[in-house]
């Protein structure tokens, strides 16, 4: 069985809301072994929104919708799944009394033009709304159901939670699962790490594939199960043969990323690391400050856009700064400077030129300082977009992770 999303609303398609709602549903669709093969995104015009149905109710055994289920008048999904079941809109007066209590027991007042919320189509199920003024509903249509939820998305989720996947379950006898598991990694591009496990990416269940993100390149597993623990059992030889071909790659699972994990290897040796960085602008000690969450793995970090910032704020040496910025030897210098101005136990630096857009501009340099030496990891070329600066900020993170789990330095 399959199920499909459709969210409903002009601000999605402009880009002014960002549509969490679709993943999120999703995610929990996986829960009762749905499969999800179709997302659409339609805008405020009824039109559009029914052709959108009819098409989904054709594909999909189960359509969802978020949003269009306000008061106002560009509200229209009520309105669309009538239209594509072909049923007359019926209002509920009961419906129009619980939502008039809903206002009272928060001491509102309300207009007339939320009774056009208690309209429903005709043989609709309700599915009540005691966090909200919209009520849902489900429409079964020739052997399919379309469910239309809210686009708030607390809404939506106490409704999915506590109504709409009890009901599918029941509704459509769902049994089984649906169950990733993520491995993170870093260090290896896509392109490379498909190749390594292409034969892999060929098996049906469980389904393997990559996804790319700034600095790091995912491995996801799917297995569609009886049960988690089937699930599990289905997943454990693919990840095992992944692990044997790209393990030194590869920094955590699922929903870790590689500050959470790099700050967990530096507090379990009993550590405290600290940054220096240029062409990252900060981030980099962002994120490992955001990981530590105030424990004391993370010392500090300075952040310098020149050279002579940067021997100023660590108080490097002229010798130290040398003639030519940036170098390896700069940034090995500016990894023991981090340590000593921090009384760090590990000094991680990214030095490199602080705009990245110049034409022919020089490499960025990674270094590692530890208590008795000094470890780089090969110069890049750096790029100024999100994800190029994402690239940069992994490299150093690796740099320190592989040295901390004996690994080689690539």
């Amino acid at each position: 069985m399959q199920a499909e999303i459709v969210t409903i609303g002009t601000e999605l398609l402009l880009g002014e809301i960002v549509d969490t709602n679709s993943a999120w549903i999703a995610q929990r669709l996986t829960t009762i072994g749905l499969n999800m093969f179709y997302t659409t995104t339609v805008g405020d015009n009824l039109t559009r929104i029914a052709d959108v149905l009819r098409a989904a109710l054709e594909r999909s055994d189960v359509v969802i919708t978020t949003g269009g289920l306000g008061p106002t008048v560009d509200d229209m999904t009520r309105e669309a799944v009538a239209i594509a079941t072909g049923r007359e809109l019926v209002l509920d007066e009961d419906l129009v009394q619980e939502i008039a209590c809903f206002f009272s027991r928060r001491n509102a007042q309300m207009t007339d033009n939320n009774r056009k919320q208690a309209c429903l189509p005709a043989g609709a199920r309700i599915i009540h709304n005691p966090v909200g003024t919209a009520p849902s509903f489900a429409v079964e249509h020739n052997e399919h159901v379309i469910i239309s939820l809210p686009g708030v998305p607390h809404e939506m989720r106490h409704l999915m939670e506590n109504e709409v996947l009890p009901y599918l379950r029941q509704r459509f006898d769902l049994q089984g699962i649906i169950k990733s598991r993520v491995l993170r990694t870093c260090g290896i591009g896509e392109s490379v790490l498909g190749a390594q496990i292409d034969d892999l990416m060929q098996l049906s269940n469980p389904t393997v594939g990559t996804a790319a993100h700034p600095g790091q390149t995912d491995v996801r597993i799917t297995v569609k199960a009886a049960s988690e623990a089937e699930a599990d059992t289905m997943i454990a030889p693919v990840e095992r043969q992944i692990r044997e071909r790209v393990g030194e790659y590869i920094f955590g699972v699922d929903q870790q990323t590689l500050s959470d994990v790099l700050i967990g290897l530096i507090a379990e040796h009993g550590l405290r690391l600290a940054t220096a960085e240029s062409s990252t602008r900060g981030e980099l000690a962002r994120q490992l400050g955001d990981a530590a969450k105030g424990r004391p793995a993370f010392a500090g970090g300075v952040v310098a856009l020149d050279a002579e910032t940067l021997q100023r704020s660590l108080g490097l040496s002229t010798q130290e700064i040398g003639q030519s910025y940036p170098n390896q030897e700069i940034a090995d210098a500016a990894a023991r400077a981090a340590c000593r101005l921090y009384g760090a136990d590990l000094g991680l630096a990214v030095i490199g030129p602080a705009d990245l857009t110049i034409p022919d501009a020089p490499p960025v340099y990674f270094s590692l300082a530890t208590s008795d030496a000094v470890i780089a990891a090969p110069p890049r070329k750096g790029r100024s977009d999100p994800a190029g600066r994402g690239w940069l900020i992994h490299l150093a993170m690796d740099l320190a992770r592989r040295q901390l789990q004996g690994l080689p330095i690539r």
